[in-house]
């Protein structure tokens, strides 16, 4: 069977080694930014969104140095994404846990 057109969209936008699913917002959101996160750091990024799906965490708002990212870890996806400078004015709601990775 052949894949479908959003099977291949996700593995497209799907970080490198990494279970993680960026939703299509999220990908425009990091293009129109210009927000580069490296292979190291999304790796980082999966494996503290499991401990925190592990401890209850459900939405998680996830800060690395160059950008914050909203992350569903009940569903390992990626909803949203802002650079460091445009998050600083920011309300973040309807999270329930925070990772810091600077």
């Amino acid at each position: 069977m052949k894949p479908s057109f959003s099977q291949h969209l996700n593995s497209a936008i799907r970080p490198l080694d990494t279970n993680l699913v960026v939703s299509k917002h999220a990908m425009e959101r990091l293009q129109q930014r210009n927000i580069q996160i490296s292979g190291d750091c999304w790796a980082r990024i999966e494996e503290k969104v499991s401990e925190a799906k592990k401890m209850g965490v459900n939405d998680s708002l996830v800060l690395v140095r160059d950008a914050a990212l909203i992350v569903s870890a009940k569903n390992q996806t990626v909803i949203t994404a802002l650079d460091r400078k445009e998050a600083n004015a920011q309300i973040f709601t309807n999270i329930n846990g925070t990772i810091v990775l600077d």
